[in-house]
């Protein structure tokens, strides 16, 4: 069967939108060869399941159902590569996207020889819907800082609602850091020239059933998303973050190891391993949090990689715990060499960690 039309949508614990949606699509879509790519993380709700069981009686319904691997980004981009459609579409399970826009769409992409169309909520006939207002505004401003690594202006780069061709996904894939929820702003910022652009607009509509999966974490993710994009992937969104965590636990060293100077007045050598001790467990539970959101350890996995971390980060430990002992018995100022102490071992518990903590599984 020949495809026109291919519409990915991501899915976590979204099983009673599955049926309403695939009638939604057929009904907007009447007279277009499409099909619908849902493509799962696992869904507790057995969301997966349910698309299986509506593929069965239906060709146009597919289902990616992915294992050990979470992420709206990463998961558009599977939906889309699995596509040989010469257009593509992503949007949500949930409603808040119209799908009776999607004709127009279609239209204008091929019509117009456009690289992307998107669903805007920012011009004309567009609407946020019941937002509060200061829910529209925080994204208003997310809009204006995502301008900054756009090469097009675009109203709305943090809409999930957008339609593409084959050929500028292909230019674009390979340059997209796939992590964090805003997959637009990430392929329009990776693309290398300025890609042409329509938009269309829309009115966002209430879930229509479900929870939101967004939370406050998606703020820090995608502006870690947009400095990675401007300092044109010098710096991987990763190590960003890393180095963030990384920061915060350099407080808590350099305070650990003030406190046990001067209240459990011990030696330095010992004081400094009390302040490595407290950072690393900080380290760990933050960037289990933040900096490995995608890979996240719950439950007894949680446990196993806390020993994984403290026994992984034991040369850069010793590392940290000589070289600032080293330097203070040379006579450099407390804070100094217990700062640098924890730089170094930093180095490497990096490394060591993104292998043996949080390894990658798909």
């Amino acid at each position: 069967m020949s495809v026109d039309l291919t519409i990915v949508i991501p899915t976590f614990n979204e099983r009673d939108n599955i049926a309403p949606m695939i009638e939604a699509l057929e009904t907007a879509l009447s007279g277009v060869a499409w099909e619908v790519i849902f493509v799962d993380d696992d869904s507790p709700d057995q969301t997966a399941q349910i698309v299986k069981e509506n593929a069965l009686n239906d060709p146009r319904v597919r289902c990616i159902h992915r294992i050990g691997r979470r992420g709206l980004a990463s998961a558009c981009i599977e939906g889309l590569m699995a596509s040989t459609a010469p257009f593509m579409a992503v949007m949500d399970a949930d409603f808040q996207h119209d799908e009776s826009k999607l004709p127009e769409m279609l239209q204008c992409i091929k019509e117009g020889g456009h690289d992307i169309v998107i669903g805007s909520r920012y011009i004309g006939g567009g609407g946020t819907g019941d937002w509060a207002e200061g829910r529209v505004k925080i994204s208003r401003l997310a809009t204006l800082i995502g301008g900054l690594v756009l090469k097009t202006k675009v109203s709305d780069p943090m809409s999930g609602f957008f339609m593409l061709n084959r050929e500028f996904l292909r230019r674009v894939v390979g340059h997209l850091s796939g992590k964090g929820f805003k997959i637009l702003l990430d392929i329009l910022a990776s693309s290398l020239e300025a890609p042409k652009v329509a938009e269309i607009p829309f009115q966002f509509r209430a879930r229509r059933v479900g929870e939101s999966k967004l939370d406050s974490l998606v703020v820090l993710e995608y502006l870690a998303l947009v400095l990675e994009k401007l300092l044109g992937h010098i710096i991987p969104l990763r190590f960003l973050m890393f180095v963030a965590v990384g920061s915060i636990g350099a407080i808590l060293h350099l305070a650990s190891l003030k406190f046990a100077l001067d209240y459990f007045l011990v030696s330095f050598i010992w004081a400094q391993s009390f302040a490595t001790f407290s950072a690393m467990t900080l380290n760990f539970i933050l960037n289990n949090f933040f900096t490995y959101r995608d890979r996240r350890l719950r439950g007894i996995k949680m446990l196993r990689g806390l020993v994984s971390f403290y026994m992984t980060c034991a040369f850069g430990a010793l590392i940290s715990v000589g070289l600032g002992d080293f330097l203070f018995e040379k006579g450099v100022d407390w804070w100094l060499s217990g700062l640098l102490g924890a730089v170094v071992g930093s180095v490497w518990n990096f490394a060591i960690t993104s292998v043996f903590t949080w390894r990658k599984t798909d």
